[in-house]
């Protein structure tokens, strides 16, 4: 069970990364604003799946 936390936490932080970078990539660009917002608001989500599946993992890893 753990090791299926710890996999859909890995998952989601290369997520966080992919995200990140295109909103730096629309950043530097001169992308519109409102594509720059749907990206944080992405991020700010996965980010918080990925805790959240990391917390788990730690949970079920405690004997």
């Amino acid at each position: 069970m753990a090791f299926t936390f710890k996999f859909l936490a890995a998952i989601f932080m290369a997520a966080v990364v992919v995200v990140l970078v295109r909103g730096l990539v629309n950043m530097m660009k001169g992308g519109s604003g409102s594509t720059s917002n749907k990206l944080m608001q992405a991020r700010v989500l996965l980010q918080f799946i990925a805790i959240v599946l990391i917390l788990l993992a730690v949970f079920f890893t405690r004997k």
